[in-house]
């Protein structure tokens, strides 16, 4: 366990159950996000959600971390709505999001998330910047504090005099009522249209005195629209005078791709900087003297082959690009310069841990610079002393730290931030399978305290989603620590389909996700069951999106689980292509179900039905627009009419995950008491708010 400033709430050394056994108190722990670096490299800020004084939602709040690691946290906003997205200015103000309401104006309605700057000497944050639909994004120019926010707005609506105007006909009148004219039509749970994502340049925000001017915004995408509007990727040149931005362009009929674009923020034209028809294109970072942009390139999958990635080095000037990993055998993520432009850093995952490397512009292989771990929201000092990032693991959830620049395999030092859950009610392994074709199945296993030979727990496989991911990091909403606290072994397995091991181990289970995906976890449960510590007689899986699709799978192909979870899942592979809010990525790796069937057909658990045999508990959110409820559905009805012992756990208000505090408690109540009835033998009970 990585240590963190002193734990909240009762250990189990003063004879309180720890925070693990306690769901109250487990959804009560702070947690850590969205770190921002100061521009002159002295100050951090991360965001921090805690539970409200109700107990009923998470609010975010900014708190201030010491670089140097010498002094303690302390926090710097404090609201009911709370505070997010923080970015520092060159001068030394704070810039936040938040939807708290201005102290000087009379509001009607809820609030709208708005911009908010903080002074860097203290004092009271004040109101910035509004739009009627609320902003979404924030962006500044490292050189001059030019700033542009992303702010969802009418058709006609780039004033916003006219987009209030707008909004309000429309709730006077009763329309909800959306025409759409191209796909896609919904974003994982919410509905696109009529309002769409535009960008707008506000300049240098006036400084804090009597009599100023308010801030104009000017429209640099009036034209952006439905379905994607103008994105809220984006980023400033150094000299505040070029916006590289992510533009949605057709692919096909019905079929979407990125491009890199370049917006001239002094008159908003624009030009294609990369524009590739077979692959997304994102992620755009500046140099440091504003000539070069680095940005990620995502070949487009097909019937035969999955995604690649790669980093692209492209001029400004000329649009002429170079590829800066073209013999990376990993799929590098969300990159940025070092601060003398003479290399890039990058985050990619690799053997189950999702690392940070730095690669040479120039040319020459990645160096990978942290050993254990998952790194994000990694900040680069301008002076080039250090890089700041936040780090989580299987054993911590995310940390500050601060890094070296060069060194590699790195175990860098934790920052003093607020909160830590305390001791881990077991301990965390890493351990290896050989799957039937010969390859290796890396997997994490978490083991209760006093777990033996002469004690051994039960095990629950639990499966993570993605499919094109990994378990690597810590995570609250599927924590495996809870499960462990009430005596279970959980074995984390990254089976075919998992990146971070190669393309050839993603090849490995394309379009055949009922082969060697399911095969590999078996492999893995094999292994784990010849331990001695681990009970093969009471063992469980579970899992979620397409973690859950491979419990259905498990559930028509094997009998030896006592208990099947899923989670979110898909079930019918047909139907699910065809009402999945982005259609037109599966349909890639599945094929048209009309023309080339045999996926489908092959790999569907709702076709193998009459085989299943293992109680099942369905769980499922109806603001799911990703996997959309019809597939709990049609599996609900399918368990119930052949008689098999089942569940349906239905949250209307939820999306791909569960999000609020209350209904988490249940999700995770409600799968303690279906294992603890199944693998446990003890009688059922029900959870008591349900």
């Amino acid at each position: 366990m990585s240590p963190t400033a002193p734990a909240t709430g009762d250990s189990p050394a003063e004879g309180r159950p720890g925070p693990f056994a306690d769901l109250a108190q487990f959804v009560a722990l702070p947690r850590i996000g969205a770190l921002a670096l100061s521009v002159d490299g002295t100050r951090l800020a991360v965001s921090v959600q805690t539970l409200d004084p109700q107990r009923t939602k998470w609010q975010s709040a900014l708190w201030e971390v010491d670089p140097a690691g010498e002094r303690p946290a302390r926090r710097l906003t404090r609201s009911a709505p709370g505070e997010s997205s923080p970015t520092w200015a060159p001068d030394g103000s704070l810039l936040f999001t938040s939807a708290r309401p201005d102290p000087e104006a009379a509001e009607e309605g809820e609030p709208k998330p708005a911009l908010w700057s903080l002074p860097g000497a203290g004092g009271e944050a004040r109101l910035v910047l509004t739009r009627p639909g609320g902003i979404s994004a924030v962006g500044i120019a490292a050189g001059t504090g030019d700033v542009v926010v992303a702010a969802a707005t009418m058709p006609g609506g780039s004033e916003a005099e006219a987009d209030e105007e707008r909004r309000k006909r429309r709730k006077d009148a009763g329309v909800s009522a959306v025409l759409h004219e191209a796909y896609p039509v919904r974003f994982w749970d919410h509905d696109l249209g009529p309002a769409a994502t535009h960008l707008f340049w506000a300049g240098r925000l006036p400084a804090d005195e009597p009599g100023a001017e308010p801030v104009r915004l000017r429209d640099l995408t009036p034209d952006a629209g439905p379905p994607s509007g103008a994105g809220d990727q984006f980023a400033l040149s150094p000299d505040g005078r070029l916006l590289a931005r992510t533009e949605d362009v057709p692919d096909g009929p019905a079929g979407r791709r990125t491009r890199l674009v370049l917006t001239s923020t002094d008159d908003g034209r624009t030009r294609p900087l990369v524009d590739d028809p077979a692959a997304d294109v994102y992620a755009a970072r500046f140099s440091p003297d504003g000539s070069s942009v680095v940005c990620v390139r995502e070949a487009l999958s097909t019937y035969a082959e999955p995604p690649d990635y790669t980093l692209l080095l492209v001029d400004v000037a000329d649009g002429t690009a170079r590829d800066l990993t073209p013999d990376f055998d990993r799929w590098p993520s969300a990159p940025q310069f070092s601060a003398d432009g003479s290399a890039v850093y990058f985050l990619a995952d690799d053997d189950g841990r999702h690392a940070l490397f730095r690669v040479p512009v120039d040319g020459g292989e990645p160096v990978r610079l942290t050993g254990d771990g998952a790194y994000s929201d990694l900040q680069v000092a301008r002076d080039g002393s250090a890089l700041y990032a936040l780090r989580s693991a299987y054993d911590s959830p995310a940390v500050p730290v601060r890094l070296d620049p060069e060194a590699p395999l790195q175990d860098p030092p934790v920052l003093p931030s607020p909160g830590s859950p305390g001791p881990l009610p077991g301990t965390l392994h890493e351990v290896e399978a050989t799957a039937a074709d010969g390859s290796r199945v890396q997997s994490w296993l978490v083991l209760p305290e006093g777990a033996s030979a002469d004690a051994p727990a039960p095990l629950v496989l639990w499966i993570h989603g993605g499919p094109l991911m990994s378990w690597n990091s810590w995570s609250w909403r599927w924590c495996p620590w809870v499960l462990a606290a009430r005596g279970y072994a959980v074995l984390l397995p990254n089976p075919a389909l998992s990146q971070g091991f190669g393309r050839e181990f993603v090849r490995r289970g394309w379009g055949e996700w009922g082969g060697a995906p399911f095969t590999d976890l078996m492999a893995a449960v094999d292994a784990a069951e010849q331990r001695p510590d681990i009970d093969a007689t009471r063992t469980a899986a579970m899992g979620g999106s397409f973690g859950g699709y491979m419990a259905n799978w498990i559930a028509t192909q094997t009998d030896r689980f006592r208990a099947i979870v899923t989670h979110a899942s898909l079930y019918d592979l047909d139907s699910f292509v065809g009402t999945t809010d982005a259609a037109y990525y599966w349909e890639k790796e599945w094929g048209d179900p009309l023309a080339e069937p045999k996926r489908y057909e092959q790999n569907s658990p709702h076709r193998f039905a009459d085989a299943i045999r293992t109680p099942m508990l369905v769980i499922h959110g109806d603001k799911d627009y990703r996997v959309p409820i019809g597939e709990a559905l049609r599996l609900w009805y399918d368990l119930q009419k052949r008689g098999i012992p089942s569940k349906f756990l239905y949250f209307p208000d939820e999306n791909h995950w569960v999000l609020t505090p209350g209904n988490s408690q249940v999700w995770y109540s409600t799968v303690l008491a279906f294992l603890a009835e199944h693998v446990l033998g003890e009688r059922w009970e029900r959870p008591e708010l349900l």
